[in-house]
């Protein structure tokens, strides 16, 4: 598979295994099953509540620690400079490892809050971040749902520059702005709700879709898939079947045209979550610490 390195080198596979679990399946099975088939970037959060399932699944498999890529993050009541300390902390607990590779911010303000309290509070908690760099806690850190303004606090006021940024990105929702502002500074993209969030059938150039899986001998979704790594995004998947969780990373054998790239680019906006980070938050879950 193929890997991106990251402005501090260290190397991340183009594809990861999403863990985000609505549906409440057995997640230790689901990545245990990914790990055997080749996986080896493992996205996570504090919010999904799957954390402990990934620790459980990499001891199951035996996969060596050091050739896995975890990335968690931090939910927005966990932000602050001793929430954020905190909250790493159970982190690593919960999966019962030493390090996390990439703990990131999840969501850059809590809705309501001033500017200056929003701006405040994330350098709050990147300094806690930044800390748990130093004492060998954490390898990278970064961002998720931060957009360019969000970015410009830490890129004026912080000692270390976010290493990615998660966003959610896909066919008919590319957020071209934010994008280009990460290449500009160095920042790693990486994406989730790759998949177009289950809407594919919504999509005003689904048909064109179909005619480039035909065309390559693909799926539509390795379509979706190819379009993000080939524009240097990593892209994070999710799949319950063995089948598409193979299929998922079996997109690095054909290339789209530039034509083609620059078609699906401009797609009609379609399945955008409908949360913007300025304005509303996802649901919090209850995630217990016992």
């Amino acid at each position: 598979m193929k890997d991106f390195v990251l402005n501090s080198g260290l190397r991340v596979p183009a594809v990861g295994f999403g863990t985000y679990n609505p549906q409440k399946q057995d997640m230790t099975e689901l990545i245990t099953r990914a790990l055997r088939l080749g996986y080896r970037f493992l996205d996570t959060a504090s919010l999904y509540e799957t954390e402990r399932n990934v620790g459980e699944a990499i001891r199951k498999t035996g996969v060596a620690r050091k050739d896995i890529i975890i990335e968690s993050k931090l939910w927005y009541d966990e932000m602050g400079y001793q929430g954020a300390k905190e909250a790493i902390d159970r982190s690593l607990a919960r999966i019962g490892t030493d390090y996390l590779d990439l703990m990131l911010i999840h969501w850059p303000r809590a809705t309501g809050k001033s500017d200056e309290d929003w701006k405040t509070l994330d350098l709050e908690t990147w300094r806690a971040m930044e800390e748990a760099v130093k004492v060998g806690k954490v390898r990278e850190i970064g961002c998720s749902n931060f957009l360019p303004h969000h970015l410009e606090n830490l890129l004026l006021h912080a000692d270390v520059k976010p290493a990615v940024d998660q966003l959610e990105l896909h066919i008919g929702y590319t957020q071209e702005a934010a994008v280009e502002y990460c290449k500009q500074h160095g920042i790693q993209v990486i994406s989730w709700g790759s998949l177009g969030r289950g809407r594919m059938d919504k999509y005003v150039g689904t048909e064109y879709v179909k005619e480039l899986a035909e065309k390559y001998g693909k799926s539509e979704k390795q379509i979706f898939l190819r379009f993000l790594v080939q524009g240097n995004i990593i892209a994070i998947a999710k799949a319950t079947s063995e089948e598409h969780m193979r299929s998922n990373i079996e997109i690095f054998d054909f290339s789209l045209t530039e034509e083609e790239m620059w078609f699906l680019q401009c797609m009609p906006e379609t399945a955008w979550m409908g949360e913007h980070p300025d304005f509303a938050i996802p649901a919090k879950h209850s995630n217990p610490d016992q």
